[in-house]
């Protein structure tokens, strides 16, 4: 039996417009053999936390450039919880300054991806991640 593919879903939650960079790590992420989901931009926490359950996704990435991920984030991750996807790998790429990385971290982000991040990088994090325990 073939193994399941790692599924991933890209959401650009708020009213950030910008997707570009969402849209090369999502091409990115599938060319490495992910499946992945893209959820287009303007998502609401709620609705992402939905499409994580409804396509039973591994990692979560959100793409945030306008600034607004400690207001953002917080409501994803408690979506995500409400929605029973509290233990999906939760990821964020965009503008975020160091010094928010940190409490990030400390509320479940496990891994943070600025502009420049090669995308190789966030594909050997995320198998990191989801390596099974020895």
């Amino acid at each position: 039996m073939a193994e399941r593919r790692i599924r991933v879903l890209v959401a650009k939650p708020g009213l950030d417009g910008h997707d570009r960079g969402a849209k090369v790590v999502a091409r990115a992420l599938r060319d490495a053999g992910f499946e992945v989901i893209y959820t287009g931009i303007r998502q609401t926490p709620d609705m992402i936390a939905e499409a994580a359950l409804q396509e039973d996704v591994d990692v979560v990435g959100l793409s945030i450039l306008s600034g607004a991920h400690m207001t953002l984030v917080p409501k994803v991750i408690q979506a995500l919880g409400e929605a029973g996807m509290g233990d999906v790998v939760l990821l964020l790429g965009g503008i975020v300054p160091d010094e928010d990385i940190k409490a990030l971290n400390e509320i479940g982000v496990k891994g943070v991806f600025g502009p420049g991040t090669p995308t190789g990088d966030i594909v050997d994090f995320i198998h990191a991640e989801l390596a099974e325990p020895a």
